[in-house]
């Protein structure tokens, strides 16, 4: 990581590259094609930012299964620099200080378009992709994308690809986070009992109580909650996601009022991203927030009520 120093270094090197990145960096929408990305693999000012979740996982290990890539995609490990224990609750948003030194390491400032890649084999590693664009976008970065299918869909439709990572240039990027896409564990606690809609993200086993997160002292899913399993927006045959109309006809079982406040929430704010990137960066849900800490955090205090699943606290 570059020490402050370098990082001024950095900035003032790269002044005119900014400032060239910043007119010709193209505008991404939040879901980005595949069609769309082979198109513009060599356009100036675009980043694409491939989340490896494979070494997290064990995965990708002998040599007939090395990794592939997009074409000039740099590399980032997940969870890694992204998430970290803070006031005692694991798998947190790393500092602001500490994700500003990382990403000003790899190149990604504001003047830059960023396109998440992930594996799209499974919801989890959509999710790790997801919760990566939300932190980008939770630093006040604005010209980000998410690439429809991962590397799935990349290379079922015959793309091109690397073996190796690029290297990525230095930059010099200052956060300016939004306080309005997340929540903190004081701020759900006083939702419980509103009109706030509190969304579970989790597959019905965990939402009943009947499975729990290693990490979480108790199982079961905060008073009053919904669930809508983030697994339903993805279409398993492709590992993108289902089409508009039907992500909205989902979303709206539950969700029926676009203005409600939500909150989107799992077992540690990782598969929630993927609901709140859906709801909030592609169906127009206007107050949607994470809630980092999720159950693992609510739990870690044994006066905070959780309910099972025939209601029953716990």
């Amino acid at each position: 990581m570059l020490r402050p120093f370098t990082r001024l270094v950095a900035a003032v090197a790269t002044v005119a590259i900014s400032a060239t990145a910043a007119l010709s960096a193209p505008a991404l929408t939040p879901l980005v094609s595949t069609e769309w990305l082979q198109a513009h693999l060599n356009e100036a000012g675009l980043v694409i930012l491939d989340v490896d979740f494979r070494s997290a996982k064990g995965g990708e290990k002998n040599e007939a299964a090395k990794p592939t890539y997009v074409p000039g995609a740099i590399t980032t490990p997940y969870p890694g620099p992204w998430r970290s224990e803070q006031d005692g609750v694991p798998g947190q948003m790393a500092s602001v200080d500490g994700l500003e030194t990382y990403l000003s390491s790899i190149g990604i400032n504001e003047d830059v378009a960023v396109v998440v890649v992930q594996s799209g084999e499974n919801g989890t590693d959509f999710s790790a992709g997801t919760r990566v664009y939300w932190t980008l976008k939770e630093l006040g970065l604005s010209n980000v994308g998410l690439l429809d299918g991962g590397m799935r869909a990349w290379k079922a439709e015959g793309r091109p690809v690397r073996h190796e990572a690029a290297t990525p240039d230095a930059a010099f990027f200052t956060a300016e986070p939004d306080p309005t896409l997340t929540i903190s564990t004081d701020e759900v606690a006083e939702s419980v009992g509103t009109d706030t809609v509190l969304l579970d993200a989790r597959p019905a086993s965990f939402f009943k109580g009947k499975a729990k997160h290693k990490l979480a002292p108790r199982p079961g899913r905060l008073p009053g909650a919904v669930d809508l399993d983030y697994n339903a927006f993805i279409d398993v045959e492709t590992g993108k996601l289902k089409s508009k109309a039907e992500l909205a006809l989902i979303a709206s079982v539950q969700l029926a009022d676009k203005k409600a406040n939500i909150v989107s929430y799992c077992n540690t704010g990782h598969w929630a991203s993927a609901n709140w990137f859906v709801l909030h960066e592609l169906l127009g849900y206007e107050n949607v927030r994470l809630y980092d800490a999720s159950m693992v955090g609510w739990t870690l205090d044994p006066k905070r009520p959780v309910l099972l699943g025939d209601g029953t606290k716990g």
